[in-house]
């Protein structure tokens, strides 16, 4: 199905088509496109017109540039642009106004991918539904997103991030969403802010893009909630509030066990019991939030609790496996928990009370007795205390449960040094050091969480962790580090 015409993204853009094209999609990378997409030769880390003519030889349908690059016909199906960036945030707005849907942001210093993940689940059981993919939250990934979106779209879910003061809120009125959410503020990219006060600013300033008789979700149990809660009275937004202290949606009772998380709460005076395939106190808050969200889309609340019992967390970001130790012995095997994609203290302590909340199994390795183990790497982009928020993490009550910590990095280092002696595993200076040192140190019934910011590499360490489920070397007699 046709996307945007030639005609249409000229248009949109005040650019120029060469050719007659249509094209069925978006793409800004050579090494996933498909037939048929527009390739935008943004310039970020490297210049996008170096890769037009790869496009184009993979069938792309057109490509928006500032230039016709070296390589390229005259004739060859483009969009020429003053501006790829600036035309590409245009064909975004033209991309959100030409269609009907019911439109959601979501922002908040952690938990924004997984609440949107859910809210897409649950929305799309019930129309046509677009959301952003992976994290595509910031100056490129929103408009790219809305150019994105189809004409009959029912209901789109918008992420929006930040790094640094004043992003949000020009990313929030080109959405220009129905509903907004703010999942939760905390000590994330505080080296662009002065405190979290000025993170709690930067995020209501979502409000500031809702239409009008717009709807505020707001997590009611952070310390700056009044910030967020003035915000919503300023841009005359109604709004609906969640959490332990929500006044609107009401958290009564959260159960964690080993695979699954039951929440007991209120939606206004009505009881609201909901199951979630996945445990952690955080997502059953952020889970929550998304139902607040539906119920002011005036989506069916009793079909998206339905909805929201069959989604888990995607790679990364929380997801559970089952590594198998033996081809033979099913018994044999670890758990591991895959939250390698982000992290600042707020996570770090929802992730480490998950582990916490996990049994291990007893008897069925070299050690009797199974271990709660944490793997974590250094958290990015907290400023000048930085080595005292990772230091602080020893203190947090999850572990005491936790029975070693293993920690990579120059700023994990401070943990290394705050843990109880008994505690302490493995410091290593890299991701690569840790991936080499760790398997000899885990064992059958083990539960292991590996947590960091992306940037640390750590997913290194899960895919050696992933690696010992090919069973062990024939010529060893477990899973040791020569694997």
């Amino acid at each position: 199905m046709s996307l945007w015409t030639s005609q249409d993204a000229a248009a949109a853009t005040a650019g120029e088509a060469r050719g007659d094209w249509e094209v069925t999609g978006i793409s800004i990378d050579t090494r996933t496109i498909k037939a048929g997409e527009l390739f935008v030769a943004l310039t970020a880390a490297r210049d996008g017109h170096d890769f037009v003519a790869d496009a184009l030889r993979a069938g792309a349908g057109a490509a928006m540039v500032s230039r016709i690059p070296e390589g390229v016909a005259e004739d060859a199906p483009l969009l020429i642009v003053e501006d790829v960036q600036t035309a590409l945030e245009e064909l975004g707005r033209a991309g959100r106004a030409r269609t009907q849907a019911q439109v959601v942001a979501i922002t908040g210093s952690v938990g924004k991918t997984s609440t949107k993940e859910m809210m897409a689940a649950m929305l799309g059981d019930q129309g046509r539904t677009h959301a952003s993919v992976a994290s595509y939250n910031n100056h490129w990934g929103v408009p790219l997103t809305l150019a994105r979106m189809p004409a009959d779209t029912e209901y789109a879910v918008i992420e929006i991030g930040m790094n640094s003061p004043g992003e949000i809120a020009p990313l929030a009125r080109m959405a220009r969403p129905h509903v907004a959410m703010i999942t939760t503020v905390g000590a994330a990219h505080l080296e662009a802010f002065d405190n979290i006060m000025g993170i709690a600013i930067e995020k209501a300033s979502i409000l500031e893009g809702l239409m009008p008789n717009g709807i505020a979700v707001l997590n009611n149990d952070i310390e700056h909630a009044a910030i967020l809660q003035a915000k919503a009275h300023d841009v005359q937004a109604r709004d609906i509030g969640f959490g332990w202290h929500g006044f609107d949606f009401k958290l009564e009772d959260v159960r964690v066990q080993d695979d699954v998380t039951v929440v007991q709460a209120l939606a206004g005076q009505d009881p609201l019991l909901f199951k979630l395939a996945t445990p952690g106190t955080h997502f059953a808050m952020n889970a929550l939030g998304a139902l607040a969200c539906v119920a002011a889309l005036r989506a069916d609340l009793a079909l998206a609790v339905q909805s929201l019992g069959r989604w888990a967390p995607y790679k990364g970001r929380g997801v559970r496996e089952t590594i198998a130790l033996d081809l033979v012995e099913d018994d044999l095997a670890l758990t591991l928990i895959d939250d390698s994609y982000n992290a600042n203290p707020t996570s770090m302590e929802a992730a480490l009370a998950v582990l916490a909340a996990c049994t291990p199994r007893d008897s069925t390795g070299r050690v009797s007795k199974g271990r709660r183990i944490a793997v974590l790497g250094d958290m990015k982009e907290l400023g000048p205390a930085e080595a005292e928020m990772h230091g602080a993490l020893a203190g947090l009550p999850a572990i005491a449960e936790i029975d070693k910590v293993h920690c990579t990095g120059p700023l994990m280092r401070a943990l290394y040094d705050a843990l109880p002696e008994d505690k302490r595993g493995l410091h290593c200076d890299t991701a690569e050091e840790m991936a080499a040192r760790i398997r000899a140190r885990l064992d059958s019934g083990d539960v292991v969480l590996v947590k960091a910011s992306l940037s640390t590499g750590m997913g290194q360490v899960v895919d050696a962790i992933r690696k010992m489920g090919h069973g062990p070397d024939p010529k060893t007699d477990g899973p040791h580090d020569n694997h």
